[in-house]
């Protein structure tokens, strides 16, 4: 039997990269997984094929974030999914969807600014206010945010200002919902091989540097941090909340090389 027999999850940005590897190891444990998507239907079935392949269960949700209608969407697409599947509550949050932004203070833009923190802070903060009532006590909540947070890069400003944001909703929620046994934390992975970050690590040089940045010496898989989530999402995690982990591998401990 699984850790998490029994219990649902919802996993936002689903579909690739970390989402997916977080879909897949919750519902590993035995997790019901509502493997939300943007736009990548294909790719969010292909998370829910493999899931069922490994017999797992999921299902998909649509919603683009951004857009006015993203959390009815949402949320109406999820409490059908797990009617469908017998169920009527929520016991895990995955806040993982986002987007990156590239920009120093002299290029990024207004509707950058806007969009970038439309994604990656108001639609997980609203998600979360629209997921409470289904979500039972003794839930988890887990954030998705970056390393960048502490590394300081001026060409991720944007991108850095928004999930300094995120961080910051971590405690307040914690101490909000301990009466309710869940528990709200933040994991900052560093830079991960996904497609987001394909631009840089496909470049030899540009993956030997990063490499050489991080303390263990090679780049983060999805699965690194899928499996920090899955700790924090399960039994074991009982007793950590209001927390920000770094799943980096060490990356940047040291200086801050200029741009």
């Amino acid at each position: 039997m699984g850790e998490l027999d029994g219990r649902t999850a919802l996993v936002t940005g689903g579909s690739r990269g970390i989402g997916r590897a977080v879909a897949l190891r919750l519902a590993a444990e035995g997790a019901l997984v509502a493997v939300h998507y943007g736009s990548d239907e294909e790719a969010a079935a292909e998370t829910v094929g493999l899931i069922a392949k490994a017999g797992g269960r999921a299902f998909t949700v649509r919603a683009r974030f951004g857009a006015s209608d993203a959390l009815d969407a949402l949320f109406e697409g999820l409490t059908a999914g797990l009617a469908e599947h017998g169920e009527d509550g929520l016991d895990i949050l995955v806040n993982n969807a986002g987007i990156h932004l590239i920009g120093s203070i002299e290029q990024i833009t207004e509707e950058e600014f806007d969009r970038v923190m439309a994604i990656n802070v108001r639609a997980p903060l609203f998600v979360t206010q629209r997921a409470l009532p289904l979500l039972r006590d003794g839930g988890r909540i887990v954030n998705i945010a970056s390393a960048a947070v502490r590394i300081g890069s001026s060409l991720q400003l944007g991108y850095t200002i928004s999930k300094t944001a995120l961080v910051a909703l971590t405690a307040p929620l914690a101490n909000e919902l301990g009466h309710r046994g869940i528990t709200v934390n933040t994991v900052n992975p560093g830079v991960i091989l996904t497609d987001m970050t394909s631009q840089c690590t496909g470049v030899p040089e540009a993956l030997a540097e990063l490499e050489s940045m991080t303390a263990l010496g090679r780049i983060g898989l999805p699965e690194d941090v899928a499996d920090v989530v899955g700790f924090l999402a399960g039994p074991q995690g009982r007793w950590v909340t209001g927390q920000t982990i770094d799943a980096s591998g060490g990356t940047y401990l040291g200086p801050i090389p200029k741009r």
